[in-house]
């Protein structure tokens, strides 16, 4: 199957203010955070916002970190955190995140982490209580970021 090529974003003159038409699908791969387990992309942005897959608790080795909830979401976290400079954002970006639980009654040592990584203004979320995760882990986050430019340019 053969992908069509985005062309690259063009510059138009709206009255005396440039704006960049930022159209193109960039895939975002960190080797910092874990390979992905099938086929998806780690993350994708499109017009300067970034969707992540949604991160389990593999190290960027491909090691399983589930010792305990706390470490298990701190992976997750980092992960998420690699893939997010990779695209040169960081957690302030985030505006929305997913949390998908195994187990309902980890849903506060998972708000502690979570929140923990999160210094200003967290992101909209939901977390959700699923019967099964890839790989039978406990926690599953995914996220949503945007990138924090001005749209005009004088």
């Amino acid at each position: 199957m053969k992908l069509s090529q985005t062309p690259p974003p063009q510059n138009t003159k709206i009255g005396s203010l440039k704006r960049m038409k930022m159209n193109r699908k960039i895939i975002i791969r960190s080797e910092q955070s874990a390979p992905p387990i099938g086929p998806y992309s780690q993350a994708v942005m499109v017009n300067g916002m970034l969707f992540t897959s949604g991160q389990i608790a593999l190290t960027p080795q491909g090691a399983l970190v589930n010792e305990s909830i706390e470490a298990e979401t701190h992976q997750v976290m980092k992960n998420l955190e690699a893939i997010l400079m990779e695209a040169q954002m960081d957690f302030n970006n985030v505006v929305k995140c997913t949390i998908f639980l195994r187990d309902m009654s980890h849903f506060q040592a998972v708000n502690e982490v979570y929140g923990s990584y999160f210094y200003t203004s967290p992101p909209a979320r939901e977390t959700v209580e699923v019967s099964r995760l890839p790989k039978d882990v406990s926690v599953e986050i995914s996220c949503i970021a945007i990138q924090m430019q001005p749209d005009f340019v004088s």
